[in-house]
């Protein structure tokens, strides 16, 4: 299997708060990798850093085997797509224009070529009917879709999701949950920061559990979800199964 990414003794401090201390994790090509843990451990800082939303403090971040910290930020992250808890779409634009942007932009397709690709993928996400409607009358499900679409509308290598159904209403979670099994079968990349413990067992190839910003546990999710080596573990998913 080819590694895409590697993570080496990963660590971020803010000030003298020390919340990563030293994680290390590598993602093959295709495989579906969720990190759970309390809030607080460390998850979403961890995606943070390998998108370099936050410069690590300290460790490695190899993607393709090149230490990403040495080279240009702007272009590694065109190869790195990032679906956010709150969304981060232009209220501002429609469904298409936020799908499109990008790929004019950074890709510098032509319109032609970029509305094609969004029309592609809001359909993959169920959100073709609604490619003119205005960001702003969308509910926080069909938002959180359209998010996805736009970044797969920049044909990315992996795709971070931090919490991406945390924000919604709880009828609204399965709709999203649906769109990212349907990632996981097309052999899409993905990490994904969640709370959702059955759809981490479901779609996972591998489950990382963190504490306090160590990995304590990875293994494949019937391995972590049935028998778990470590108390931590154990105590934390008793909280949540």
């Amino acid at each position: 299997m080819e590694t895409v990414l590697e993570v080496r003794n990963l660590k971020k401090s803010f000030g003298n708060d020390g919340v990563l201390k030293g994680v290390s994790f590598s993602v093959e090509k295709n495989q579906v990798i969720s990190i759970i843990g309390s809030s607080g451990c460390g998850k979403s800082t961890t995606l943070r850093c390998i998108n370099l939303l936050e410069m690590p403090s300290d460790g490695e971040i190899l993607f393709k085997g090149e230490n990403i910290l040495l080279k240009n930020p702007s272009k590694y992250r065109t190869h790195i797509g990032m679906v956010f808890q709150n969304f981060n779409l232009f209220e501002n634009l429609n469904v298409i224009d936020n799908c499109i942007l990008g790929p004019m932009k950074v890709l510098k397709l032509s319109r032609d070529e970029a509305v094609s690709k969004a029309r592609n993928y809001l359909e993959t996400v169920g959100m073709s009917r609604f490619e003119n409607h205005s960001v702003r009358k969308l509910s926080g499900g069909q938002k959180q879709r359209v998010a996805i679409a736009r970044t797969l509308c920049m044909d990315p290598e992996i795709i971070l999701f931090d919490e991406p159904t945390s924000a919604l209403d709880p009828e609204m979670v399965g709709e999203v949950l649906d769109v990212l099994r349907t990632l996981a079968a097309e052999g899409i990349t993905m990490i994904i920061v969640t709370h959702e413990m059955a759809f981490a067992r479901e779609v996972s190839d591998e489950v990382i559990f963190m504490d306090q910003g160590l990995i304590v546990e990875q293994g494949p999710p019937e391995e972590i979800f049935t028998n778990p080596k470590e108390e931590r573990t154990r105590q934390f998913l008793k909280r949540y199964l």
